[in-house]
């Protein structure tokens, strides 16, 4: 009987896998660094590993496996299960699948992590019981995923849903790594706000980021929760971008929920409130009303029980 399956995580850090049975229960787990610098193939190898270490640590056979399913950074093809490109992997147009297929005689699936993470909410984290639901990813940059009458939502190049680039501030002149000036990503990020910062420190400006050598997302926060002023106005200008990016997504898809993950998710309250202030100002009442905006519920292993809900749903 075939009663498992296994979710692999696949990170430029490392390569996260676990054993799962049907009904979503971890049953092993194993972690190995990725060590991309090494190239295709010992990363490759590094995977088969990490599928025959969950198998043998859970004590089962892989002909009990139903399928494996990969989470992974994009852009890639799910359909074909080639990884096009990415900035942190070794893989350049690369099928992932096709040798993983050949060697474990097992149903092997593909999609990006933020799809991945967005699956994994839906049917094990906040966003379980939900038809429609949107996921916001916002830690170094920012991503997402849609869940729309049950099912992931792709689009027509397994691409959908990269609403970090959608373009919510293009007044401010603050260009994106994509090359775009105003994307979600380049106001809204962990990575845009520590910037900001940076930038402060650096004037005449009055301010306690100033005690820090380093001064991330993190101190931001804190600061700003403190009572400092230039803190609190970074912070204030990052989550209305937030919420703009939100309301748009609940005026073009109308779903129960909206849930934010990543690490700027983990300031508190204070995202929450904010992001649902400017929902409430941009969106038609009846819609702000009725979606639920929450903090995501699978924490750091997000990436690998995502990889067990994509085998899970891709297998039914």
């Amino acid at each position: 009987m075939k009663n498992y399956v296994i979710g692999i995580d696949l990170g430029g850090t490392k390569i996260s896998s676990a054993l799962s049975d049907l009904e979503g229960n971890i049953v092993a787990k194993y972690t190995v660094p990725t060590d991309a610098f090494e190239g295709e193939a010992p990363v490759l190898g590094r995977i088969i590993e990490s599928v025959e270490a969950v198998v043998v640590d859970g004590k089962i056979t892989i002909n009990e496996v139903k399928a494996i399913g990969i989470g992974s950074p994009g852009p890639l093809d799910a359909k074909e299960g080639i990884i096009i490109t990415t900035p942190n992997l070794p893989f350049k147009n690369f099928n992932l699948v096709r040798p993983l297929k050949e060697k474990f005689n097992v149903p092997v699936y593909l999609d990006n992590d933020a799809n991945v993470a967005t699956i994994g909410e839906f049917m094990f984290g906040a966003g379980k019981g939900t038809e429609n639901m949107i996921f916001f990813t916002v830690s170094t940059g920012v991503g997402g995923g849609a869940i729309l009458n049950g099912k992931i939502y792709r689009g027509s190049t397994s691409n959908a849903l990269e609403i970090g680039h959608s373009t919510v501030a293009s007044e401010t002149g603050m260009r994106c790594n994509c090359g775009n000036v105003g994307c979600l990503e380049a106001v809204s990020s962990g990575t845009a706000i520590a910037r900001r910062a940076r930038e402060a420190v650096l004037t005449n400006v009055e301010t306690s980021l100033k005690k820090y050598d380093t001064v991330t997302s993190y101190e931001v926060f804190v600061e700003s929760a403190a009572g400092d002023k230039v803190a609190t106005e970074i912070r204030d200008l990052a989550l209305n971008y937030l919420g703009i990016g939100v309301a748009n997504a609940i005026a073009i898809f109308d779903p129960d929920m909206v849930v934010i993950g990543g690490g700027v998710s983990k300031a508190g309250q204070v995202v929450f409130d904010k992001v649902q202030e400017v929902v409430n100002q941009r969106c038609f009442k009846s819609m702000a009303q009725h979606c639920k905006i929450v903090e995501a519920g699978l924490g750091t292993d997000a990436g690998v029980v995502g990889a067990v809900a994509l085998a899970l749903l891709e297998s039914k």
